[in-house]
């Protein structure tokens, strides 16, 4: 280090050869001299730069948009336009005082004062730029006052301002520059022209960067341009800020995707490919191995999950617009975007939109969590599984999952059709005599006591299973295909006794009717698809004149299929395929009273409709049997009809929660001959089930 002595003071100059001055921030170094170097802000530059040249100078402008796309530097840009030389003029030459003073590099000027409200903003400081602002310009054609975060100013320094806002001099002029204009003082802002700025668009902002590092000279790979623009968020002064991050901790290859991955924190491509095909496939071994290959690498899981909703934002809008890549509205590379096109393809809209409704909300319930992993577990397992939801965007996803695997060929495994699900089930008897009924009674120890409530959900939910286990011991099962019954059989068969058909209809009854049905479908597919996928599941209730009256098992799609679009779909595709005018209803079988669903319901759900409530009378019967009628019945071999009859005027308990005990064990039990206090009872109970003896 050499040391020099100035001449004629004490002070002391040092200088050290091995000193180096810090480095000029990127956004410094390159920012914008003119309104034409000024990127993504056309709407604004190019009325100033006209207003410029025509000379219509107004004495006060507002300059308003997001932090970093160029408000302040275009208020500087106007000032030097305004006092060069040869101006005011668009393009300032660059060459004079005024241009070289407040260039960007430029020491600045005398009669350009800029102010930042934040700390300026009091009444006291408004009261002192009104009476300097009186004065002349020094060398200058205009005095320009540059107020920065101007919604900082208080009611009171706005106030104090407005007089000479509305009534400036001539040669004096206000630019305010704010992110929050609305915050500005109306009667301030109603006295200027606004000018709002936007944020810069993506295919502008690499525009800008890949001139920015072509004058730093550092090789950049073409992958890490998305992210830089991605974690700018179309703010100029972010974008290369980030940039020139990344610049400073470049190797001797330059800027590699994966530094710019492990400096920014980004998660790698990879892993949210390996997610969306996860998903695609509703593979939940690789989503939760995914997750736990993102917790190994040290990803943080809301990142991640921001990640992945960027990812599906970007499908949807694949999925929607073909051309988004072309357009500039999916930035990607270009080996990425071909990947991208066929995840798109793999996922509907439907199943797109939920996901991305999962994720969005999940975001929320992260902030603050202590677990954010088992989050992500939690909102990936509530996309793999839309049956534990009931809104319209799990029925629609569940639409589109049969969908994909009918299209597929493969079958939708727990959810066969009404005309599938007795195909499933091995042949049985159609009819059987009689007398053979009658002589295999049920035996009691093959009964499963369960409470009424469950046993009828459980029957209502496995409609199929009801019936291929027998609503009634003298029911037959129904193939699926049409076949010519005996006497015998159509004498009790549900099919035979549905509907009597209307006399201008085409003499079509329900049952008629339902050897039509695949004809009307396939005529419903080619009028609308979605149409034909709601109508996944309904069955055939009844003929009622000209009306068809069709039932479904979901409630949300019940009240779909009722919508009149899809109802005029049905009424159309029933008249081409069976002539006449008809009108369709659709309802849910829980709506249908009587022994109505018996009659003109499918095999199937006739099966689940009459054995639920057959099963909680049987039970209810039970629950009030004398133990003597009770040993009479289970003695005899032929069973007789169950009915419980209460004692004259004397009125039925409630309805218990709990199946009573099987028949052995009323039988063993005494009728009580009168009541038992409750301590007796219970000292009773404690010793033949505990095995207690009381204490002397």
């Amino acid at each position: 280090m050499a040391l020099s002595a100035a001449a004629g003071n004490g002070h002391i100059v040092g200088t050290c050869r091995y000193a180096r001055g810090v480095a000029l921030a990127l956004y410094r170094k390159y920012r914008p001299a003119t309104f034409a170097e000024v990127v993504g802000q056309e709407h604004v530059t190019e009325p100033l730069r006209t207003a410029l040249a025509s000379g219509r100078i107004n004495h006060a402008y507002l300059f308003s948009g997001p932090r970093g796309c160029g408000k302040t530097s275009s208020a500087r840009i106007m000032a030097r336009s305004l006092n060069c030389v040869e101006g005011p003029t668009p393009d300032p030459c660059g060459e004079c005082g005024p241009c070289r003073a407040l260039a960007p590099e430029g020491p600045g000027s005398v009669d350009v004062t800029e102010l930042d409200a934040a700390s300026h903003g009091g009444v006291d400081d408004a009261r002192e730029l009104r009476d300097r602002a009186f004065y002349a310009p020094a060398e200058s054609r205009y005095r320009v006052f540059i107020i920065d975060e101007a919604h900082m100013v208080t009611p009171q320094g706005f106030n104090a301002l407005l007089k000479i806002v509305e009534e400036p001099p001539e040669h004096l002029i206000f630019i305010f520059a704010t992110t929050e204009p609305d915050k500005v003082l109306t009667t301030i802002r109603s006295r200027t022209h606004h000018y709002p700025f936007r944020l810069i668009p993506p295919s502008a902002m690499r525009e800008l960067l890949e001139r920015n590092v072509a004058a730093e000279g550092v090789p950049v790979e073409p992958a890490v341009y998305p992210l830089v623009i991605r974690a700018g968020g179309g703010s100029a002064r972010d974008t290369q800020s980030v940039l020139d991050q990344l610049l400073a901790g470049a190797g001797p290859d330059g800027v590699t995707y994966e530094r710019a991955i492990a400096l920014l924190g980004v998660t790698d491509s990879a892993l949210i490919d390996a997610m969306v095909d996860a998903l695609a496939t509703d593979d939940a071994t690789s989503v939760f191995g995914t997750i736990d290959r993102l917790a190994e690498a040290g990803h943080d899981p809301r990142r991640f999950a921001t990640d992945l909703l960027d990812r599906l934002r970007d499908l949807i809008l694949l999925r929607s617009v073909p051309e988004a890549a072309n357009n500039g509205m999916v930035s990607a590379p270009e080996e990425q975007i071909e990947r991208m096109v066929g995840q798109a393809q793999r996922l509907q809209p439907g199943t797109l939109t939920r996901y991305a409704e999962i994720l969005h909300n999940g975001l929320l319930e992260m902030r603050g969590t202590t677990s954010p992993r088992l989050v992500l577990e939690l909102l990936c397992s509530r996309m793999l599984l839309p049956e534990v939801a009931d809104d319209e965007g799990a029925t629609l996803q569940r639409l589109e999952r049969l969908e994909r695997r009918i299209a597929a060929g493969v079958p939708a495994a727990g959810h066969p059709t009404p005309s599938q699900a007795p195909a499933s089930r091995p042949q049985q008897p159609q009819a059987a005599p009689s007398a053979q009924g009658r002589q295999a009674p049920e035996r009691p120890a093959e009964r499963v006591f369960e409470r009424p409530s469950r046993r009828a959900a459980r029957d209502q939910d496995s409609p199929a299973t009801s019936a291929g286990n027998g609503g009634g011991r003298a029911e037959a099962v129904t193939p699926s295909a049409p076949v010519a019954e005996s006497p015998a059989t159509a004498s009790r068969s549900p099919v035979a006794g549905a509907g009597t058909g209307s006399e201008g209809s085409g003499q079509v009854d329900a049952a008629g009717l339902r050897q039509y049905w695949p004809q009307v479908l396939a005529e419903v597919r080619t009028m609308s698809r979605s149409t034909e996928a709601l109508l996944t599941g309904a069955a055939v209730h009844s003929v009622e004149g000209g009306t068809v009256v069709l039932t479904h098992p979901a409630q949300p799609l019940v009240r779909r299929l009722s919508d009149p679009r899809n109802v005029d779909c049905i009424a159309r595709a029933l008249s081409k395929v069976i002539s006449g005018e008809w009108t369709v209803r659709c309802v849910h079988p829980s709506a249908m009273s009587g022994d109505e669903p018996a009659r003109a319901q499918s095999p199937e759900a006739q099966g689940s409709s009459r054995q639920a409530p057959a099963r909680a009378e049987q039970g209810r019967a039970r629950a009030y049997q004398r133990p003597s009628d009770t040993a009479e019945q289970t003695g005899s071999d032929t069973p007789r009809a169950r009915v419980a009859t209460p004692e004259p005027d004397i009125p039925l308990p409630p309805e218990p929660d709990d199946e009573p005990y099987p028949p052995e064990a009323s039988e063993a039990a005494e009728p009580a001959a009168e009541p038992v206090d409750p301590e007796t009872r219970a000292r009773k109970l404690i010793t033949e089930h505990l095995g207690a003896r009381p204490i002397d």
